[in-house]
């Protein structure tokens, strides 16, 4: 574990180098020891400047924004990353805590207020002509899942300082004031629970959450302080009911429906709720030469059978619902010795929560008759709960009329991931935008969209941002 004197100096280096130099020079440097400060080069490594043979043409050209410019700063922000493969910019680390210092140097240089509210995220405010209406937000987060790409979220974060970009060149004044946001620790890959930073905002919190340390006993109170958050105020900081106007958010797709269909732009029609469960088996363990097949108790046999069962029962039916087991923890742990005990996650997501409990209770009951038939106990806990959340349809609305105008293919769809935008829809109306991602790859170093696609995501926001500001109040 690093100690605050070498934490500092750590971040020092890395914030130094980011503000010594512009961020249009900043591929090709080797200010910083933490690796990848060049654009990656090759294909797998996300940042492929030419298109293969066979990919889908471009069918969308932004006229506004400056295509360049946003890909710079988006090569600018990869350069924060831990060594290895792709881009690894944890939530809480030294990395994303010295990306989130370089923005509010380039957010400072647009002339925004800016500040780190009490859950460390990044705020910056730009003055309306009425500063007394409620602010109008949009952005996005920076943080990345191990050995991902430097598109998701960072795509609709940067696009959101483009679109400030092309207000302050075109001496654009909305009648009420911006709030563009960069929310902390939305993958969730510390401390293991995602959408921290607008959960916060939210009020959604669970108990005990900021008690919580990583595997070097630093606690997330901890953490936040070091970005210069203040966790004891994170309770007052729900704004008030209606206090927000509405929320926007820019993101690359995560799949492939774009990028296959050869459409430039997607409009959410709503964020998967998803449902999250523990389940635990517990058989014996015994010598595995000595014990008759007839006699076992064997915790990852029924386990397997159990995983089997959730792919059946999720299929049965149609519809766009998932379900997904992605980790087994299987103990002893050794090929000579039974599985007496198995631990393994069962993900569920929907637009439908109704079908998504109907969905649990099928695997709940299945997988009890399954255990018994294996003679091992079954517990199956739920572990945590979000919501599905619509998109207001008057911001679609706008949205389709901005895209009309750029003489741009739409695709309204649903989000099988989860957004920050899930938990903005307590506070207000929420929109999301989205851009193509090339065969459907994210969280992997070969997430990768063009830069013409993400610049025509962000003149999209900007006029779905014009358009909402003069909306008087959401029906």
């Amino acid at each position: 574990m690093l100690t605050r004197r070498q934490f500092n100096r750590h971040l020092l280096t890395l914030t130094g180098a980011a503000l010594a130099a512009p961020a249009a020079g900043l591929a090709g440097s080797a200010l910083c020891p933490f690796g990848k400060l060049r654009a990656p080069r090759a294909k797998d490594e996300g940042w492929a400047q030419e298109p293969e043979a066979g990919e889908p043409p471009l069918r969308c050209f932004p006229r506004l924004v400056n295509t360049e410019r946003l890909w710079e700063t988006l090569q600018g922000l990869s350069r924060f990353s831990a060594p290895g493969e792709g881009t690894t910019r944890v939530g809480f680390s030294p990395e994303d805590l010295a990306g989130h210092n370089w923005l509010m140097e380039r957010f400072r240089r647009e002339g925004l207020e800016v500040s780190i509210d009490a859950a460390a995220n990044l705020r910056a405010r730009r003055a309306g002509q009425r500063d007394d209406l409620p602010a109008l937000w949009f952005g996005s987060h920076i943080d990345t899942v191990p050995h991902g790409g430097n598109f998701d979220g960072c795509v609709g974060s940067l696009g959101a300082l483009e679109v400030i970009r092309l207000m302050n060149e075109n001496t654009v004044r909305t009648q009420r004031p911006l709030e563009l946001v960069i929310f902390s620790n939305e993958e969730g890959v510390h401390y293991g629970r995602g959408l921290f930073g607008s959960r916060a905002l939210a009020g959604l919190l669970e108990p005990g959450e900021l008690e919580e340390v990583d595997d070097e006993g630093v606690s997330l109170a901890e953490w936040i302080r070091r970005y210069g958050g203040d966790p004891e105020r994170i309770p007052e900081m729900t704004p008030a009911e209606g206090s927000l106007h509405a929320y926007v958010e820019l993101h690359i797709e995560q799949g492939g429906r774009l990028w296959q269909g050869r459409i430039p732009l997607g409009i959410v029609e709503g964020i998967v709720g998803i449902l999250r469960y523990r389940v635990t088996l517990e058989g014996f363990a015994n010598h595995a030469g000595t014990t008759p097949m007839d006699q076992r108790r064997d915790a990852l046999v029924a386990a397997s059978r159990i995983i089997l069962a959730v792919r059946e029962i999720v299929t049965a039916e149609p519809g766009r619902q998932v379900g997904t087991v992605g980790q087994m923890r299987v103990e002893p742990g050794a090929p000579n010795i039974i599985p007496e005990r198995a631990v393994f996650p069962v993900e569920l997501r929907d637009l439908s929560m109704e079908k998504l409990d109907r969905l649990a209770e099928q695997i709940r009951e299945r997988a009890a008759h399954l255990a018994a038939e294996e003679k091992v106990s079954f517990l199956m806990e739920p572990v945590s709960r979000h919501e599905p959340a619509l998109t207001h349809p008057q911001i679609r609305h706008r949205m389709q009329q901005a895209a009309g105008e750029m003489r741009a293919s739409v695709l309204t769809m649903a989000s099988g991931a989860g957004h920050d935008a899930q938990a903005m829809a307590k506070l207000c109306p929420v929109g999301m935008i989205f851009v193509p991602s090339r065969d459907g790859i994210s969280h992997a170093p070969g997430e990768y969209s063009r830069p013409e696609e993400v610049a025509c995501g962000a003149e999209l926001l900007y006029h779905t941002l014009l358009r909402l500001d003069q909306i008087e109040r959401f029906n």
